[in-house]
């Protein structure tokens, strides 16, 4: 048996955003079913699946493989959705962030970033964040609730919208990887974030390779299993802190899961191996987590797991308690930890202009809504 999602605030559903039911989302067994229900054979939902998925197409008049009737019928009855984009913004650095509006009313923020050797889409798993994690902004924002499959696939069709890249390509794609660092923690929403990542990597669809997704955690320990046993993608551990008095401030997660748990399903990770390494995620807070000391014990925690360090220079935003390390205690604590035979890159920061940059997502909806409470505190809905 596997186990089920553990406790966690319970969010409400994402209401039905209308008569027709989207498409978006649905497994290839849930196709199958819903063109059964029209009297249609069960083997059609893979042209649909290909129109869908491949092509990127949204109306269905363009799926002409399918017959005439049978696309008057799923036009009736459906729709292939995305998310709309409510501001799309772009950094000096080629970075795009787009804030995107769902079906009911709430928004997210997914990030494209653009390198000469990949593009990668950050995507949110949640609207607002389950957790408190005191560095980030994202964790300022409660919970509201999870996000449905389609709407995870919907950011990354959005984006390969945007991008024009479809029919799906093979090699030199500008939407290459995928990384579940947005908006909330995954493991919370699994079994949405399983099945939508089951979609994305279908390799009669949008095709991206489980070697190019990569999920990032603040530690759901009963979870951390059932993610390697059943999507297999790579996994990212937001340490940020090596002892548990601070990760417990840091990543309030800690005091239910602490660092010897975590480590311990860390170890036994499904098909971990030197050529599968872990990645954890070190914000450098300057004077908290940022000694030499510090970066000996992260050397000692780490010993006997196949991993690398990601030091990820704090991005400030508005309000925050803490300071960047300075470039002298980064480039002193990656020593040490590389010296110890674990590779420590420094992340670049990337679209910090538009609060863009890892820690700092959070809907700017929710940030124009307070405002407009301030400016106007006698207006009612």
């Amino acid at each position: 048996m596997t186990p089920s999602s553990p406790s966690a605030p319970t969010p409400a559903a994402a209401p039905n955003a209308g008569a027709r039911i989207d498409l978006v989302g649905l497994s290839r067994e849930a196709l199958g079913a819903e063109l059964a229900a029209l009297d249609e054979p069960r083997f059609r939902a893979n042209q649909l699946w290909h129109w869908i998925y491949h092509r990127g197409a949204t109306d269905f008049e363009r799926m002409t493989t399918l017959a005439k009737s049978l696309r008057a019928k799923l036009a009736e009855r459906y729709v292939v959705g995305r998310p709309a984009i409510r501001q799309d913004l772009k950094s000096v650095d080629a970075t795009r962030k787009w804030l995107l509006r769902l079906a009911d009313g709430h928004e997210i923020e997914s990030v494209h970033i653009p390198e000469d050797d990949r593009g990668t889409l950050c995507v949110s798993s949640q609207v607002g964040c389950t957790l408190t994690c005191r560095f980030c902004h994202t964790g300022t924002q409660t919970l509201v609730r999870n996000l449905t499959a389609g709407e995870i696939v919907g950011q990354v069709m959005l984006a390969r919208d945007v991008l024009g890249e479809w029919p799906s390509p093979q090699d030199e794609r500008l939407l290459s990887n995928v990384v579940l660092m947005g908006m909330g923690e995954p493991l919370y929403n699994f079994d949405a974030v399983a099945q939508a990542m089951k979609i994305v990597m279908d390799h009669a669809g949008i095709s991206i390779s489980r070697r190019r997704i990569t999920l990032s955690t603040a530690g759901v320990v009963p979870m951390i299993e059932r993610c390697g046993a059943e999507i297999g993608v790579n996994l990212a551990i937001s340490l940020h802190a090596v002892r548990d008095a601070l990760r417990d401030v840091l990543v309030p997660l800690n005091k239910k899961y602490p660092l010897a748990e975590l480590l311990a399903a860390c170890r036994a990770y499904p098909g971990l191996n030197n050529a599968r390494r872990i990645t954890f995620e070190y914000v450098m807070l300057k004077d908290i987590n940022d000694s030499p000391a510090d970066a000996r014990e992260l050397v000692r925690l780490l010993q006997g797991i196949p991993a690398k360090v990601n030091l990820i220079p704090f991005n400030a935003w508005p309000g925050a308690p803490y300071e960047c390390s300075t470039d002298a205690a980064i480039q002193r604590f990656g020593d040490i930890v590389n010296a110890a035979g674990y590779a420590s890159p420094v992340r670049t920061p990337r679209g910090r202009d538009i609060l863009a940059a890892c820690g700092q997502l959070k809907s700017a909806s929710q940030r124009a809504r307070r405002s407009a409470v301030v400016a106007a505190p006698a207006l009612t809905e």
